[in-house]
């Protein structure tokens, strides 16, 4: 490891400032900073900021004293240069969020499992199909585990965020997989390390259901993209289009991908354009007055969910609507409403609560709790098209 550290020529606040930096690994950064008790609000992007008064000690403690010029280029050379742009940090609604690089073949993803209980045979399955995607599939160490009070949940909230943090911030990890959904994601969602997360990423993050609480998340405390598709355990059993669709987003990432390869059922026409929003419906009325609800404002958004009698979807609907959640919505999506009451009644429901708000609605987007389940990035802008029944995106999911 190289520490380095250019002289205090920065001013601000009144004083001067020097910036402290490696060559090697932001982790290592991280430790040494922590070591000499400069706490964690000093990073910014790839450096701490060392008041002039403890540059002496920094240096003693092993920092080599470099110019500003060589610390940028070595910063530079070993690809940990960050501009402002591309750093993890809150948006304002209907901003394009930062996208993760693109996976490639050879590439170590995490698979953890932030709710329910994970089954074992549909988990080999899903991991299966990531090796013959040639990634190399890091299953975290409690993901096929059980609470010992709450048979709902695979560990405890404590245990499944631990293992979450462990597999986001390993800097061999290229992108992290949610083993299912279930119930459990908020119960855990307030114990991450948010810094931590913002100085690992951005990475990807696949998953859908419950893991929409991670999405919103992701979303309003770091202005990451995500993606809402197929879990590991259902990665097995999905249909083919769905895994093609998942592959190519991730290893292919094109602008103009088509979120519905067949023109759907319309609702309310006209054209829309905005960044991706939305996911479980259950799960979007549940953080309704947390720090991580992330509403439609100036977005499209995409709603799915399952198992809930046609009066709850109402009621959820009815909560968002009431909340502000969709004021200023460009256009809905609204997805695969599987095991809510027939096709028909849940349309008539979606028409009742929505087809007011006067913006595009399409309807039986394929995406959701179904065997076809394609999908798609929070954060990226698209255009919903309703005369024509399509939505897509019109920038490249991945970078």
């Amino acid at each position: 490891m190289t520490l380095l550290i250019d002289p205090p020529n920065s001013p601000g606040h009144g004083r001067l400032w020097s910036h402290l930096a490696s060559d090697q690994s932001f982790e290592e950064l991280h430790r040494f900073a922590a070591g000499l008790g400069i706490p964690s609000r000093g990073f910014d992007r790839d450096h701490y900021d060392i008041p002039a008064e403890r540059y002496d000690s920094v240096v003693a403690a092993g920092a080599t004293p470099v110019t500003s010029r060589e610390l940028i280029a070595r910063l530079l050379e070993a690809g940990l240069r960050r501009r402002k742009a591309e750093m993890l940090a809150p948006k304002k609604p209907g901003r394009s969020l930062i996208r993760a690089p693109r996976l490639h073949a050879g590439d170590q993803v995490a698979v953890t499992a932030p709710a329910g209980v994970v089954d074992g045979e549909r988990l080999d399955a899903g991991l299966a199909v990531l090796e013959s995607w040639g990634l190399g599939a890091r299953v975290m160490e409690n993901v096929r585990g059980h609470h010992e009070r709450f048979s709902y949940l695979s560990s405890s909230d404590a245990v499944r965020a631990a293992d979450f943090m462990r597999a986001w911030c390993d800097p061999d990890v290229a992108a992290v997989f949610c083993a299912r959904g279930g119930y459990g994601a908020q119960r855990m969602v307030d114990l991450l390390d948010w810094d931590a997360l913002a100085a690992a990423g951005p990475k990807a993050l696949v998953g859908f259901s419950d893991i929409t609480a991670l999405h919103q998340a992701f979303a309003a405390r770091l202005g990451a993209s995500t993606i809402h598709g197929p879990v590991v355990t259902s990665l097995g059993a999905g249909d083919v289009e769905s895994r093609a669709h998942l592959r190519a987003m991730l290893f292919e990432p094109v602008p103009g991908l088509l979120l519905t390869p067949e023109p759907v059922p319309v609702l309310v026409g006209g054209r829309a354009e905005g960044v991706l929003v939305g996911g479980n419906l259950a799960l979007l009325a549940a953080e309704i007055g947390t720090v991580f609800s992330r509403p439609a404002t100036a977005s499209i958004a995409v709603l799915e969910d399952v198992g809930e009698e046609l009066f709850r979807v109402d009621r959820l609907l009815t909560q968002l609507l009431r909340a502000g959640w969709f004021d200023g919505v460009r256009g809905i999506a609204v997805g695969q409403f599987t095991g809510c009451g027939s096709a028909e009644s849940v349309r008539l429901l979606i028409e009742d609560r929505l087809a007011p708000l006067a913006v595009p609605l399409l309807w039986d987007v394929p995406t959701g709790h179904a065997d076809r389940n394609l999908a798609f990035p929070f954060g990226v802008p698209a255009v919903l098209d309703a005369d024509a029944g399509t939505l897509v995106l019109r920038e490249a999911p991945l970078v």
